[in-house]
Formats: structure tokens, sequence, C-alpha cells
């Protein structure tokens, strides 16, 4: 399934939750974390798990709270079964902070009656230390269930002490290392920010459009109207889809009469320009299920 859109809903917020998972959004998350106040969060754990054990058509994904904080263990042991698609882990700055989630995972899979390893675990990129340390993040996200990372703008501006623009210029760096090491480590390609002018959706559909031309997936998203925006971004349009299929039928009919480079519309095409046009169609045919 494609990964384009991930729609958070407070966890605690009971017409919020029933109404998200038909907002259009390849998987939802519910929000435990900074959705829902600290004298709340336990009192949440039971009302999300009644959520998810309801019928739904899109992955449903529990953000829990970060590894550090007195809540992450309870909010794990509660939320964990067969009822859940993966789990969103907040504030990751460490590899063995992946490594010790994914041993209680584990833990909890076989309680429940699961295979290990069946439930998917997306750590949130959103310091200047996670920054610093992506690649061993990374490493060790790939030796456990992670197949994809996200990168969180809100806090890491915080604590980089940066102005978080319109432009997001200042973003680049820590964008262009979540590409970069997602793939050294044979990662999926990571999941983008979310974005907090809710009613800006024309700014919201330039940052898709970076995020995707830097190599991210998809884009986390906080209002329902997002949704459509970035899904909209994260799809090929009707001409990259004609363009890739007369790509690669063309080298097809080039490869039959012995070579391997032709010219095209004006385009130089060689295997490199084959395989991301063999890409855009496997992608569609994803989104199109």
């Amino acid at each position: 399934m494609p990964y384009r859109s991930f729609l958070f809903a407070p966890g605690n917020h009971a017409r919020k939750v029933e109404k998200v998972f038909d907002c259009g959004s390849d998987a939802v998350i519910l929000d435990l974390e900074d959705a829902v106040a600290n004298a709340e969060k336990i009192a949440t754990r039971p009302l999300i798990v009644e959520a998810l054990k309801r019928p739904r058509t899109n992955k449903a994904y529990v953000r829990v709270n970060a590894f550090h904080t007195e809540f992450c263990y309870g909010d794990l042991t509660a939320v964990v079964g067969p009822w859940l698609d993966g789990i969103i882990l907040p504030m990751v700055e460490s590899a063995d902070q992946l490594q010790s989630v994914d041993w209680l995972m584990s833990n909890l899979e076989v309680e429940h009656g699961m295979e290990k390893g069946a439930l998917d675990l997306i750590p949130i990129i959103e310091t200047g230390k996670a920054i610093a340390n992506l690649d061993s993040i990374a490493e060790a996200g790939a030796s456990t269930r992670v197949k994809r990372m996200a990168f969180g703008a809100g806090d890491y501006t915080l604590d980089m002490n940066m102005e978080w623009s319109l432009e997001e210029t200042e973003l680049s760096q820590a964008r262009a290392a979540m590409v970069l090491q997602s793939r050294a480590h044979d990662l999926d390609p990571p999941l983008d920010t979310v974005w907090v002018h809710i009613k800006d959706l024309e700014n919201l559909e330039k940052s898709a459009r970076t995020a995707r031309q830097m190599g991210f997936q998809g884009k986390m998203c906080i209002y329902p109207p997002q949704v459509d925006v970035v899904n909209g971004v994260f799809t090929p349009s009707e001409d990259e889809i004609a363009f890739a299929e007369k790509v690669v039928a063309a080298f097809e009919e080039a490869e039959k009469a012995g070579s391997s480079s032709i010219q095209l519309d004006g385009y130089f095409i060689d295997y490199p320009i084959v395989y991301k046009a063999q890409r855009t169609l496997e992608v569609i045919r994803e989104i199109n299920g």
C-alpha cells in the first residue's frame, strides 16, 4: 500500500477519532503524546484500543509518548495488539531506544499470539542530537522492525533554536540527512513533517512538493483538508504516468534492437531514466490497489 499521508487525531477526542478513518489518508495516527494532557494519558489508552478494534480500510498507528517519559512503557503495553498496524515513537535520539522498544514490542506480540515483528515501528527524528546520531539510528532501525523513519520539524526547530519559516529552507540539511541515511541503510524513503499552518494549503503543497523532490515518500498531516493536497502531491500525475509508460515501451523496443540508450521527445533515455519510469508505474499500481 502507499504511504503518502498519515493523519493525526487526538486519542481522547471521541468525535475526531470516529471521523479520522474516513478522511482519505493512507494511514491514521491516534495520538497519546502532544495532543493528550498528562492527566488524561492513562485513561485514553483503552479508548484508543476500542477505536482500533472497529472496522476500517486504512492502516492505524498509535503515537506513544517518548522513550524517556514515564508513559512510554505503559502506552506500549496497553495498545500493542492485533488491532494495531504500528507504533510511532517520537523524540528518538539513539539506537538503544529503538532496540529497547523493538524488544518490548516483540514480547507483547508473543503475549497476544502474534508473529514477532508483525507490527511496524516508525521513529520520529526531531532533535539536533537525533540528526547527529542518524547514521546509528538508521542502522539500528534496519536491524529491527523499522522500515521507515519520519521527520518532525516542530520539535527540531525548537531544539535547534531555528525559525520555522514558510519557505522551510532551514530544514534542508535535516531532510537531506533523513533521505540519505534511509537509503544508506536500505530503509524505505522517510515521511516528512507536519505542516502547522492548517489553513494555508497553498504553502502546504509547496512543502510537500519540496519533500517529494528531496526523496520523501509521504507527509504527516494534522488537519483533514491537508490529506487531499498531500495525496495529490505524492501521486504521480497523468502526465508523469503517460511519460513513464512511453519511456518503458520505447526502451523495450530499443533493447530488442540491441540499444540501451535512446532519445525520446528531446530526452536522453538510458537505464536510470527507465528505472525511474518503472518506479513511477509501480507507485501508481500500489495507489490503485
